[in-house]
């Protein structure tokens, strides 16, 4: 990572974007490609950093924070200070693996509920670095259950569109305070 867009890895008491929740339509619109890695996209890559350090997030997309851009931070292991965390602009799932992985998952857009889904348990992945250089990456287990979840964000999904018990993501949703109403189920 470069240091254009290094940020440390601690919560701030007052984040510089706002994470949208479930029901909110922001977090249904797709994002668009970025064109040109340049100063604008690097400061949201910032602050994207410090929003999600912020929650105790170990991803984010920038359709949760309002952004319609293909951007997204991964960091499987924020309490490493000195392992920089990941940056994926226009990401492209490429090859996926035949065999999948049921992980518990969570959301910073639905705080609270965490529920088994289903994906690939491996996955390439192309995209541009936070410089605008093309990258390619072979991604299993935590990572790449994290960057799945995060690309379906740029395409208006989130994890709970994906959870197969009907039952209990419903009274998942409720206990939180959050409306079944507003999952938009996808065939895995």
């Amino acid at each position: 990572m470069t240091a254009e867009v290094l940020v440390e890895k601690k919560k701030l008491a007052k984040p510089p974007l706002e994470i949208h929740h479930l029901g909110d339509r922001v977090l249904r619109q797709p994002a668009k490609r970025v064109a040109k890695v340049d100063a604008e996209i690097k400061q949201v890559i910032r602050e994207m950093l410090q929003t999600m350090y912020s929650a105790d997030g170990i991803g984010l997309a920038a359709p949760q924070v309002a952004v319609h851009k293909q951007i997204i931070v991964v960091d499987v292991e924020p309490d490493e200070a000195v392992k920089p965390p990941l940056i994926l602009i226009n990401p492209t799932i490429i090859k996926s693996s035949r065999d999948n992985s049921v992980t518990q998952e969570g959301c910073l857009s639905i705080p609270g509920v965490y529920l088994d889904v289903k994906r690939p348990s491996e996955v390439e992945v192309s995209y541009k670095d936070e410089t605008g250089r093309p990258q390619r990456l072979t991604a299993n287990g935590l990572l790449a259950c994290c960057i799945q979840h995060e690309i379906d964000h740029l395409n208006g999904v989130l994890f709970v569109d994906r959870v197969e018990n009907a039952l209990l993501l419903d009274q998942e949703l409720k206990k939180h305070g959050f409306s079944s109403r507003a999952v938009q189920t996808v065939a895995s």
